[in-house]
C-alpha cells in the first residue's frame, strides 16, 4: 500500500496536524504561565507578577500543577517528534555554516529534513531540562514532598531549579525569535501549512519527501 499523499491547498504542504498544533500551544501557554509565576516567586522585585494568578498563595499553588501539565503535554509532543530530531552527521556541518544560514545563504549549508540542527538542539535542551525541573521541583514542593528531604538537598534543588529554568527560558526565547525571524514559520503552528517556497528554501529534504508522500504531517 502506497504512503498517504499529504493534503494540499494550492501550493501549500500540510506540516502539522490539528492535534499536534493544539498540543504545541498547550506546551507554549503552560511555559509562559510557568515563566511568569516562576519569576514572581524567584525575586521580591518581581512579586507583583503574582497578581496575574490571584496573589502569592495561588501562585505557589498553581505553579507546580501547571508544570505537570507542561511536562505531560511535552511528553506527548516530544514522542511524536523524536525520530525527526535525532542528530545526524549533516547537522554538524549545518552548525558550522550557521553564519551562512543567518545571512540568508542557506544554499551553502547541507539540505535540511523536517528540522534543522538548531531546532534539534532546542528540542534536546527541552528534553534534558524538563526532567531536571520535575525532579528538583518535587524536592521543593513544600505542600507535598519537601518535608521528606533534608534542608541541604532542598536548597540545592532550589538553586538547580532556578538555573535550569533560566537555561530553558533562554532556549525558548531563541526558539520564538527564530520562528518570527524565519517568515512563514509561525503559520506552520497556527494554520498547519507552509508554502512550497518556504519548504524548499528551509527544509529541502523534507519538501521532497512530503511531495512524494513519504513524510506525512505530524
Amino acid at each position: 500500500m502506497s504512503p498517504p499523499v499529504p493534503e494540499r491547498k494550492r501550493d501549500e504542504l500540510v506540516r502539522y496536524e490539528p492535534s499536534t498544533r493544539v498540543n504545541h500551544w498547550i506546551v507554549a501557554i503552560s511555559f509562559v504561565l510557568l515563566a511568569l509565576s516562576g519569576l514572581a516567586l524567584f525575586h521580591p522585585a518581581l512579586f507583583w507578577l503574582t497578581n496575574l494568578f490571584g496573589g502569592g498563595t495561588w501562585t505557589r499553588i498553581l505553579h507546580p500543577f501547571i508544570g505537570l501539565v507542561m511536562i505531560i503535554a511535552f511528553c506527548l509532543l516530544g514522542a511524536k517528534m523524536w525520530n525527526d530530531n535525532r542528530l545526524q552527521p549533516r547537522d554538524r556541518v549545518w552548525l558550522k555554516r550557521f553564519r551562512d544560514v543567518v545571512a540568508n545563504r542557506e544554499e551553502n549549508a547541507p539540505e535540511v529534513g523536517r528540522y534543522n540542527a538548531g531546532q534539534k538542539l532546542i528540542y534536546w535542551v527541552i528534553v534534558i531540562c524538563l526532567p531536571l525541573l520535575l525532579l528538583s521541583g518535587i524536592v521543593i514542593w513544600r505542600s507535598y514532598f519537601a518535608a521528606y528531604f533534608p534542608i541541604e538537598l532542598i536548597r540545592f534543588a532550589a538553586l538547580l531549579h532556578a538555573f535550569v529554568a533560566f537555561v530553558l527560558i533562554s532556549a525558548i526565547v531563541i526558539h520564538i525569535y527564530a520562528a518570527i525571524w524565519v517568515r512563514g514559520s509561525v503559520r506552520a503552528m497556527t494554520r498547519g501549512t507552509v508554502s512550497y517556497g518556504w519548504a524548499w528554501k528551509h527544509h529541502r529534504l523534507w519538501f521532497r519527501d512530503a511531495v512524494k508522500g513519504d513524510a506525512p504531517p505530524k
